[in-house]
């Protein structure tokens, strides 16, 4: 096992199996030193736990949760074309969409979710530039879905 893997295991996390695409593209597209993941849904086993809007049918609370959960899901879509969340020299950017109800505003504590599994697998090289941004739906009705940017050695 790597670092990366010792250090999941150390937090209780598995890195997921990649999720199928739901349209025509692909999990994750390495670029010169760089990978970037497609837009990563909070699915658990092929579902999703759970759809609606965030502030309305879902609770803050638990769109944070379900951001940790497509973070981990881009992790999973990253290693699947780099082989190793050991290559990771740097987390580059997180961006959290948020399918918010008109009203609702905190789409940055949502979006800690993504950041803080981020920080907690990386640590230092795992700081990150990020943006939050509510929409009015996401595919497939998901509360949220997350994009990385990772540079790799």
């Amino acid at each position: 096992m790597g670092a990366i893997e010792d250090r999941m295991d150390e937090l209780g996390l598995t890195l997921p199996t990649v999720a199928a695409p739901v349209a025509a593209y692909v999990p994750a597209v390495a670029s010169g030193s760089h990978v970037f993941t497609a837009g990563q849904l909070p699915f658990v086993d092929g579902a999703l736990p759970t759809t609606g809007k965030v502030g309305a049918a879902v609770a803050a609370e638990e769109a944070t949760g379900l951001a940790a959960i497509a973070a981990l899901n881009g992790l999973a879509a990253a290693a699947s074309v780099i082989g190793s969340l050991d290559r990771v020299t740097r987390v580059v950017k997180v961006t959290v969409f948020v399918a918010s109800a008109p009203d609702f505003t905190g789409q940055p504590a949502v979006a800690n979710g993504a950041s803080a599994v981020i920080g907690d697998v990386f640590g230092e090289i795992g700081a990150h530039a990020r943006s939050a941004v509510g929409v009015a739906v996401l595919p497939l009705d998901s509360p949220v879905e997350v994009e990385l940017v990772l540079e790799f050695a």
